[in-house]
């Protein structure tokens, strides 16, 4: 399979390198984030025939609209949905946390989520095209801190599922990708630029890569169109399952 593929928070990380990925295998791919500059420097790199930029973010649906209406007609045919979008904020548990980080997740890996899902269905339906969610194991497996970014994963997640339910018969490809630790600007954002919690964090742990996620989704793109994969969890060997906390009295 190949054709357009839009592909959301594409200024860094595993966004770019799914652009990148996928032009490299014959897609040709709407690039969406807020950074303007780093849109930019993309498509010079990858070709303006290869790479749109739509400028926008993906919780204001204002902006979205007028850049999705304003696709140049090559690339106005979407055949492939990446919902890629999404941030962590905060490392406190719930009863710290802030509710502002709260919403901003929900806004943005949630709502933002759906609400373009929503928009581009009908010509996935009509073009028997993909879509690919980014969640998370962090919908799957708990971990202190974790609290409402692992319920947005594990929203998308179930999300996933109940597309793959309703889009029967329609020959849509629907896949929940789930990755553990991958190494890109994520603790940055989510510890407000704490180059030291990044680097402890990954730090001789031989983390996965935003080209691993990119390859991954690059291969379930190209996957037979009467072949859907629809879950796929991956972590480094480095990492596995957390153990259980016990709370001890005196």
């Amino acid at each position: 399979m190949s054709g357009t593929a839009l592909v959301t928070g594409a200024t860094a990380g595993i966004g770019e390198a799914c652009v990148r990925r996928l032009v490299a295998a014959g897609w040709r791919c709407i690039a969406t984030g807020r950074r303007a500059e780093r849109l930019e420097a993309l498509v010079a790199d990858l070709g303006a025939d290869k790479v749109h930029a739509a400028v926008f973010d993906v919780r204001d649906e204002a902006a979205r609209d007028a850049a999705l209406g304003d696709l140049p007609g090559d690339f106005a045919g979407i055949d492939l949905l990446v919902n890629n979008a999404g941030l962590a904020l905060g490392t406190a548990p719930a009863q710290e946390a802030r509710l502002d980080d709260w919403k901003t997740m929900i806004e943005t890996n949630v709502t933002a989520l759906v609400s373009l899902t929503h928009k581009l269905l009908p010509a996935l339906v009509e073009r028997r095209g993909a879509v690919i969610n980014i969640a998370s194991v962090a919908a799957t497996y708990p971990y202190v801190g974790g609290n409402v970014y692992g319920g947005t994963k594990a929203f998308v997640r179930q999300f996933t599922l109940g597309l793959r339910s309703d889009l029967h018969g329609t020959g849509v490809r629907v896949t929940s990708i789930e990755p553990g630790m991958v190494e890109t600007e994520f603790t940055l954002v989510r510890t407000g630029g704490n180059r030291d919690a990044h680097d402890r964090l990954y730090g001789g742990a031989e983390p996965m890569t935003a080209d691993d996620i990119a390859e991954t989704v690059c291969w379930v793109a190209a996957r037979p169109p009467h072949l859907n994969i629809n879950t796929l969890e991956l972590m480094p060997v480095s990492q596995s399952y957390a153990g259980f906390q016990v709370a001890r009295g005196d």
